[in-house]
């Protein structure tokens, strides 16, 4: 237990290296992939969601409300096999898997992270190369997890558009717009904050599962096939980094939580707590 909480993982029985430099190798390509998904999510959950809950019982509502059930209810396999069929295959636009054309030559690792290596060392091409692979497989990550944010954006918001503060607002003199960003969106904002630290939970320990369907070399592509090699001295850190990941998520969605709403911060009399 000492060593698993001090980085030493031991050594790979199937490769001889040490597990630590092999989670280090693989997970920034996990990350670049997960925050890639994770800023899709919340820009087309909030969106989605308060295009819903300003147009309620209209229209515009009820397509906002079969799109993010059907997101919320489409399995990771199933979305990435889809995507991987319509725009990869029957609509070529995208390349089916990996990180960069083998044609690329690939930056120098600095960071890790593909992109911006490639930015370092002004690689345009393994730039470019590198957002063409990343984009297919974080649509398919961020269609099955925008669902819930936008869910929670359009109950906000219905909870806090009729609200006392918000007609206050608009008797003060406020134009619609400073009324709906400074004091409904922000107000909605809050829970879907809390939200999200979840969801990048889930985009973790989804990218099991489409990290090997699109061929990325990721931790999850690693976890996979430890999974299928019965190489638990591998997987229970890789369970562990995964662990790590959603617990620092939940801390910055506090520290966000509390940001939106000064609130949560104060005491009955106003002193901190």
């Amino acid at each position: 237990m000492r060593d698993l909480f001090t980085g030493n993982f031991g050594i790979d029985p199937l490769t001889g290296q040490t597990i630590l430099s092999e989670i280090l190798f693989y997970l920034p390509n996990t990350l670049e992939l997960a925050l890639f998904s994770f800023i899709i999510i919340i820009i087309v959950g909030v969106a989605l969601g308060y295009l819903a809950g300003m147009h309620f019982s209209t229209f515009r509502d009820s397509v906002a409300r079969v799109t993010y059930l059907v997101s919320w209810s489409t399995p990771m396999y199933l979305a990435a096999i889809v995507a991987i069929l319509l725009f990869a295959d029957y609509i070529p636009i995208f390349p089916s898997g990996g990180m960069y054309s083998l044609s690329i030559t690939p930056p120098p690792t600095v960071t890790g992270v593909f992109l911006v290596d490639a930015l370092i060392a002004l690689n345009l091409p393994a730039f470019v190369s590198g957002v063409q692979h990343l984009i297919l497989p974080a649509l398919a990550l961020a269609f099955v997890n925008f669902g819930l944010i936008s869910r929670a954006v359009r109950s906000s918001i219905l909870n806090v558009r009729w609200s006392t503060y918000v007609k206050t607002a608009r008797a003060k003199g406020l134009t619609e717009s400073e009324v709906r960003r400074r004091h409904i969106l922000r107000n909605a904002l809050v829970d879907a904050t809390t939200l999200s630290a979840v969801i990048f939970g889930w985009v973790l320990t989804s990218t099991l599962v489409v990290e090997e369907l699109f061929a990325w070399p990721g931790l999850g592509q690693f976890a996979y096939q430890a999974i299928f090699s019965n190489d638990y001295p591998v997987l229970i850190p890789i369970v562990v980094v995964f662990t790590l990941g959603v617990i620092v998520a939940n801390f910055v969605a506090d520290v966000a939580y509390s940001i939106l709403d000064p609130r949560i911060g104060m005491g009955a009399h106003g002193e901190v707590t």
